[in-house]
């Protein structure tokens, strides 16, 4: 995704939708949108409210299950990665005192009884607000007999925009004192309702991956980020320096829910004794995707961020003017035009600068041609090799040059130079100019008939002893350019580097 968001704003709704409305006009756009009041009919509304004798409704209707809440290491943030919590398994009444103990330690609440004789025992470094009840089951459809607080389904309602879907899971949220998720994403469509307190939510499309750092692919919190929201450390995360401008913030007031698309990263800052439910469902695309067609998928997505991530390293230059560059060519070398040796040394391309002009054909070349083509022999008797795109001048003037130009240009060199063409294309083609190159080569394909197009090509590749080794060099280095360009999508959007393989080029 480009710097800055190029989504429209999140739609906010301030009335229900009906379930057709909500899947033509938001879930088919897979796009986030908030609705008002969504929750605010559910009798959970009323009876949760930590402030209003919630806690005390909580505690005598499921006081007596048994729940699993995350302890975190470095609260407020419970991060998923596994290794930053641990899972204490305690009920649900000591979960309602330790919240009670939070109202009563900040002189919230006289009345709330907040003793904590007989209560779980807590590590001895436990600090209040490190203990969260994240994703704890009101419904789940594949694991029944997990799901403890099934009792709390009775006060809240299915909304009417989810109509009659399939869910996966309804999952119950609450946090003693101020907390935030970890920047993430979900394997499902998921509505998010505020049912008391109030919510930050931080969005970014799935195509802002790579300003995010998403963790490995093969870990096991492979649907995290790697980098904090907040001060990112820049030398180690550089392209999060634009994440929060590809992002978007909602705010959820207790009734109010947002709607998240599978695969949106989301950071959520809970203010103090929040309470929320939230519905999972799977989307329709995943719903309709037969597994035995999720290897031609994978290749198809991979090589269309492939292809999008070689349109980014191939941009036309701009802190380089080549115009300029032709004045520090060194006019000694012009000399005569090559003969029909296979000398690529000084000698003959000096004699190959010197009749530049001499030639009827090269004569007719526009000064850019002829400029360009004066460029490539010095460079190729200069021996210039660069490694990228900043410095590599060959890449540069094949892509400053229109196609028509450079057909010109390679077929002077093809007919007047054709050692000193053989030795830029078989030694000083870098991967990332051999792509240029063939983009260029693909242009001239679409502007001349088939007649040029062949005549074109039979000179250029005559120009070679070994027309074979000619081609495979231009396919190798693009192939190569095409894996550095893969290995960038790996990092980018898997978390995954890994060393380029032994290519010979």
């Amino acid at each position: 995704m480009p710097m800055g968001c190029e989504f429209p704003k999140i739609q906010t709704f301030e009335s229900a939708l009906s379930a057709a409305d909500f899947e033509s006009t938001v879930e088919l756009t897979n796009f986030p949108a908030v609705f008002r009041g969504c929750a605010s009919d559910w009798d959970a509304y009323s009876k949760w409210n930590p402030f209003n004798s919630g806690l005390d409704y909580l505690e005598e209707r499921a006081g007596s299950v048994e729940v699993e809440a995350m302890l975190s290491r470095t609260a407020p943030i419970f991060n998923g990665d596994i290794r930053s919590h641990d899972r204490v398994s305690l009920p649900f009444s000591d979960f309602i005192r330790f919240c009670k103990q939070h109202i009563s330690d900040k002189g919230n609440g006289s009345d709330v009884d907040a003793k904590s004789a007989d209560l779980t025992p807590m590590p001895e470094d436990y600090r209040p607000g490190q203990i969260y009840l994240a994703q704890f089951p009101i419904l789940n459809d594949e694991k029944e007999e997990k799901v403890q607080l099934k009792i709390l389904r009775q006060d809240i309602q299915t909304p009417t925009l989810l109509g009659e879907k399939s869910l996966s899971s309804i999952n119950f949220w609450m946090n003693s004192a101020q907390a935030r998720s970890s920047t993430h994403y979900d394997p499902h469509h998921n509505l998010l309702c505020v049912v008391s307190g109030r919510k930050k939510v931080v969005l970014w499309p799935p195509s802002a991956s790579p300003s995010l750092y998403p963790m490995p692919i093969y870990g096991e919190a492979s649907n995290h980020s790697s980098v904090g929201l907040e001060n990112p450390n820049l030398s180690y995360y550089p392209r999060a320096e634009h994440s929060l401008k590809q992002s978007q913030k909602v705010i959820l007031n207790a009734g109010d829910a947002v709607f998240i698309p599978e695969g949106w990263f989301h950071q959520v800052d809970s203010e103090e004794l929040t309470v929320a439910v939230n519905f999972w469902w799977q989307s329709n695309i995943m719903s309709n995707m037969p597994e035995h067609m999720d290897s031609y998928y994978l290749r198809r997505i991979a090589r269309r961020l492939i292809d999008r991530e070689m349109s980014l390293l191939v941009s036309k230059p701009s802190s380089t003017d080549l115009r300029h560059q032709s004045e520090h060519i060194d006019q000694s070398h012009i000399g005569m035009a090559e003969g029909g040796n296979d000398n690529v040394g000084n000698e003959s391309i000096k004699k190959g600068l010197s009749t530049l002009h001499e030639k009827a054909s090269l004569h007719d070349l526009d000064p850019s041609a002829s400029q360009a083509l004066h460029e490539l022999i010095s460079l190729v008797h200069d021996h210039v090799n660069a490694v990228d795109t900043k410095d590599d001048r060959v890449a540069h003037l094949l892509w400053n040059l229109e196609a028509s130009r450079l057909r010109d240009v390679l077929l002077a060199m093809a007919r007047y130079f054709p050692r000193t063409l053989e030795a830029l294309i078989l030694h000083m083609l870098s991967p990332i100019a051999a792509e240029v190159l063939t983009q260029k080569f693909d242009e001239i394909d679409q502007q001349t008939g088939e007649e040029d197009r062949n005549q074109f090509f039979r000179e250029f590749y005559g120009a070679f002893d070994d027309e074979a080794a000619a081609m495979d060099i231009i396919l190798s280095r693009k192939e190569s350019f095409a894996f550095q360009a893969f290995k960038s999508v790996l990092d980018k959007y898997l978390g995954v580097n890994i060393a380029s393989p032994t290519i010979n080029i």
